[in-house]
């Protein structure tokens, strides 16, 4: 692989002289008041979240047989089947990743106390970064074995790519605008990204935004097990997923869903809801470097952090806690943990909520999202699990196997995704 130039990434200081959010509506607060999940850890964001400050892994053995012959035989399986919250008729014509958006931006929505709003003022925000294999895969098979004319109706609109997006939409009858993001694993975070957006511009009051992701499935774990991205640890599955740690060997395949609730402050406030935090600011910028590699200067990473910082009036000393991306693969924790510290500083305490959901590829950044807002919210930070032996190259303060009370008053979660993707949200307290 060539190595190219890069950008030299702000100091630390550098940064803390950002003081103003940038951009015509960045006036505009927008707080999170509704917050929806589905994860390994739990069918939702209460029992989610309790998982997480227990330390608990989601990662099992595949007992499949399919999983046999792949030399990886673990993934990080959803806690609740989706089928057991939807009703059964309106499930079979949704793909699984579908399931998993309707379920989690159902709470979210609930939880939000189903805001009385405009649908013409009402927009969702939902990505997938794989969208419906299992429909498309499944079909293919069927067309193999049994021919044209047995193949489903409602396989295009059940694997579309803006598929998840479309049935939250119907779900909620959202008219402003439905759009759905793809950028990988940086999917969720990105779509919460837009939802900011869309508000600030004046196109919404509310907006229901995050990730989906179902692909547990032969094929894309025999790719990424070709690219050697995942851990092999199929004996010990509860300790494969070991973000900072010098034993670590690739990351777990997980699925699941996250959600939240977006609101213009002045709409939520005159209906009686204060929400959880203040969503303050975003970044987003690309590496521009490999189509899987990050790069290796954490340049863009960095940046984004820092556009995050601006956009929200903060500076890097205003940030006590970092939600990481955090994979559990050797050449990314190691980058991140650099960029954090160029454009933030030292101080953060940092930690990766995938050592125990495993990686949700397209609905990582919301998920994790919604733990950085309850972090801010409680007052504590979920442990990075199974960090025995830190890497030498950890430079930041890692919550590591115990969960750490802590005051927080702003916090960042990042996330990063193939194609060299990079977003950061910035979260403070109300």
């Amino acid at each position: 692989m060539t190595e190219r130039p890069s950008a030299e990434v702000p100091a630390a200081q550098a940064v803390s002289a950002a003081s103003a959010p940038t951009g015509a509506g960045a006036n505009v607060e927008v707080l999170v008041t509704g917050l929806g999940a589905t994860t390994p850890l739990g069918g939702d964001t209460a029992t989610t979240w309790q998982a997480m400050l227990d330390g608990k892994s989601g990662v099992q053995a595949l007992t499949d047989d399919w999983a046999t012959d792949l030399p990886v035989r673990i993934a990080a399986k959803l806690a609740v089947e989706p089928t057991e919250v939807i009703e059964r008729v309106k499930a079979r014509r949704m793909d699984r990743v579908q399931q998993v958006a309707v379920v989690a931006a159902r709470e979210a929505w609930a939880d939000a106390g189903a805001p009385d709003v405009d649908p013409e003022r009402l927009a969702v925000v939902v990505g997938s970064g794989i969208g419906g294999a299992l429909t498309l895969l499944g079909q293919w098979d069927v067309l193999r074995e049994k021919g044209p004319r047995r193949v489903s109706p409602l396989t295009i609109p059940m694997l579309m790519p803006n598929g998840p997006a479309a049935v939250v939409g119907l779900e909620i009858g959202a008219k402003a605008a439905v759009r759905a993001p793809v950028s990988a694993c940086a999917t969720g975070a990105e779509a919460i990204a837009i939802g900011l957006e869309l508000i600030r511009s004046g196109k919404a009051d509310v907006v229901l935004a995050g990730g989906a992701e179902a692909c547990i499935h032969p094929l894309p774990m025999a790719g990424f097990g070709a690219m050697r991205a995942m851990s092999t640890r199929n004996e010990e599955p509860e300790r494969a997923s070991r973000p900072f740690d010098k034993a670590r060997d690739g990351f777990v395949l997980g699925e699941g869903g996250g959600m939240v609730v977006l609101e213009r402050a002045e709409f939520a406030r005159a209906r009686g809801r204060s929400g959880y935090a203040v969503l303050a600011g975003a970044g987003i910028t690309a590496d521009g470097y490999d189509i899987v590699q990050p790069d290796p200067s954490g340049s863009g990473q960095a940046r984004a952090v820092v556009e995050a910082l601006q956009d929200g009036g903060l500076t890097g000393a205003d940030i006590q806690h970092v939600n990481g991306h955090s994979t559990s693969t050797p050449a990314g924790d190691m980058g991140e943990l650099l960029a954090l510290q160029k454009a933030i500083g030292d101080h953060p305490v940092v930690t990766a909520t995938k050592s125990m959901t495993g990686h949700l590829l397209g609905a990582a950044g919301a998920v994790e999202a919604i733990a950085t807002v309850l972090s801010i919210r409680d007052g504590i930070v979920p442990p990075t699990i199974n960090l025995e032996n830190p890497d030498d190259g950890v430079c930041l303060d890692i919550a590591a196997n115990t969960a750490r009370k802590m005051t927080i008053t702003a916090a960042i979660n990042d996330s990063f995704g193939f194609g060299g993707h990079n977003v950061a949200l910035a979260f403070r307290a109300l």
